[in-house]
């Protein structure tokens, strides 16, 4: 598993920071701590990626 975050998209919600702070961190916008996050996160991945408002986390299997 890949995660990238579109930071032109990100409106900076926090949601996906709020799901999986291992992965996630926001402040002017979201980035990705962890690009090629462990199998044991990725579950909250994926549920970061569709909280987000507006569809700027990209998870690639």
């Amino acid at each position: 598993m890949r995660v990238e975050v579109d930071e032109l998209r990100c409106a900076a919600s926090a949601q996906c920071e709020l799901i999986c702070p291992e992965v996630f961190e926001v402040e002017d916008v979201a980035r990705v701590k962890v690009p090629e996050p462990p199998p044991e996160l990725a579950d909250r991945v994926r549920e970061a990626a569709e909280a987000c408002p507006t569809g700027a986390i990209r998870v690639y299997e």
